[in-house]
């Protein structure tokens, strides 16, 4: 990523209409002078147009967009651990591991998951159908545990037959 901080290079026409006008929307939320408030919505529409990862130039252009500097907006991008710098599988699947979720089980669900697909946290399918997320430390699901999110959607007490049932039944 480069450490450039200019806000003036033309972006257009890298963010879709559908992420324009999805990122327009939020910034109604904030006084015009606060634009930098909608960055999070801003990645997230622009990483969700290009198949679930952020690129450069999609950052380039919520910078401009948002006018803040590109670094600000490269650094939101890797702190967060929503958002993707790197292309990763088309369905995202994060399994919990925090403590309440460890005590429910979330190990036996993470091994069953590697196991089953051959892949560790942090890869992808080499079909490109599922991405094991890193760790998560917390969903915010503790009282349903072992829980996972998959595509932004919670499934919670899961057993490893569950786990099938809801991963098999991806496209």
């Amino acid at each position: 990523m480069s450490n450039n901080s200019d806000t003036g290079s033309d972006q257009s026409g890298v963010l879709n209409a559908h992420s324009i006008e999805e990122i327009d929307h939020w910034l109604t939320r904030y006084p015009a002078d606060q634009k930098q408030s909608a960055v999070l919505a801003a990645l997230r529409a622009a990483q969700h147009q290009n198949d679930g990862y952020l690129t450069v130039d999609l950052m380039d252009a919520v910078a401009d967009k948002l006018e803040m500097s590109k670094i600000a907006v490269y650094e939101v991008a890797s702190f967060y651990s929503m958002y993707e710098t790197e292309p990763v599988g088309r369905h995202c699947v994060a399994i919990c591991t925090n403590i309440s979720c460890m005590l429910m089980g979330s190990e036996t669900i993470v091994n069953h998951v590697e196991k089953k697909y051959g892949i560790k946290l942090g890869e992808s399918t080499s079909d490109g159908k599922i991405y094991l997320k890193v760790e998560e430390e917390c969903l915010a699901g503790c009282d349903g545990g072992p829980m996972m999110q998959v595509d932004h959607v919670y499934h919670m007490k899961l057993t490893p037959e569950k786990v099938d049932k809801i991963l098999d039944a991806l496209e």
